[in-house]
């Protein structure tokens, strides 16, 4: 749910620095109940700055939550403050796990270089 425009430029603003900036500003939520919504995180987390964005992770098949989501602020230090504040609290029923959000490993550097004829030997030119 994204809560910034992308249509109007004055308000897309947010939004774009974010994602230039990094990911310091987007927060992991584990723990959360399957009751919640991206409107309940997003509530829950606006008292302590300006909510970019709040997602909550589905499985693809069932399309059911998979108990975590992320929230992403307009800056680092409301998303610290939200971190600080919100980790094991509870929400709708649950103890929530809140921590800043680390970049997704490189898929491309687990994947072996694709061979390009056969193997050569010792002594091959």
């Amino acid at each position: 749910r994204r809560l910034a425009s992308t249509r109007n430029p004055a308000t897309a603003r947010p939004l774009l620095l974010t994602h230039s900036r990094g990911i310091a500003y987007k927060l992991f939520v584990g723990g959360l109940s399957q009751f919640a919504t991206e409107d309940s995180l997003a509530e829950a987390f606006s008292r302590y700055g300006q909510v970019i964005e709040a997602t909550i992770v589905t499985d693809k098949v069932t399309n059911r939550p998979k108990g975590f989501g992320f929230v992403k602020f307009a800056s680092e230090e409301e998303a610290r403050n939200a971190r600080d504040e919100m980790n094991g609290k509870v929400l709708n029923g649950r103890v929530i796990y809140v921590d800043i959000a680390k970049a997704k490993p490189d898929r491309a550097a687990d994947v072996l270089p694709i061979a390009r004829g056969p193997p050569k030997t010792i002594g091959d030119n």
